[in-house]
């Protein structure tokens, strides 16, 4: 197979596959916490004091993901015989370099382990690789030309397409996966 590469710049707030994420990764635990101090203060004017503090830290959040990254995930993809390799471009990459060292020393200065392990982890998703022999469930996404591609527990890639090219990296990744698994889908197509 010959090496198929592009890069993409895909809007966080508008593409479903990044706000279906959000939602688990963010709304669930802060849904949660919202519920709980919602039930545990019964009528006290500190709930909404607790709450207002909730939803300021996400619209913070939200504007510095606008200022910084002006709202887009920049990613470059590579195919070939081994597998997907999923990277955010050079420009990016550095940016988010900054930002998780910051939190790594910010945290550790402020006695946050907590904080400082996210910016090493966020780090260290920088770069994600998943051979295409432990590729265990495939999800084509035309409408939103995206393709996600699940390996271990926690090895996902989600292949963001552009409209010219998703018909091409479909097909490929189709004829992967069947030269591996000898099966033409994956489990949990579409």
């Amino acid at each position: 197979m010959k090496k198929i590469q592009w890069q993409i710049s895909v809007p966080i707030f508008k593409n479903t596959v990044i706000l279906k994420q959000l939602g688990i990764a963010v709304g669930i635990p802060f849904g949660l916490v919202a519920l709980v101090i919602g039930f545990a203060s019964g009528k006290s004017v500190y709930t909404l004091y607790g709450l207002g503090l909730i939803g300021a830290l996400l619209l913070f959040t939200w504007l510095f993901i606008m200022a910084v990254y002006r709202g887009k995930y920049e990613a470059e993809f590579v195919l070939d015989d081994k597998g997907v390799l999923c990277r955010t471009q050079a420009k990016q990459a550095k940016k988010n370099r900054i930002v998780n060292v910051l939190t790594v020393v910010l945290g550790l200065l402020a006695g946050k382990p907590a904080a400082a392990g996210a910016g090493m982890l966020a780090q260290s998703r920088q770069e994600a690789f998943l051979k295409w022999s432990r590729v265990t469930k495939v999800k084509y996404s035309p409408k939103s030309r995206t393709i996600l591609l699940w390996g271990g527990w926690t090895e996902q890639i989600a292949l963001f397409c552009t409209q010219d090219q998703y018909t091409k990296i479909e097909r490929e990744v189709m004829r992967q996966i069947f030269a591996v698994t000898g099966r033409e889908y994956c489990d949990g197509n579409e």
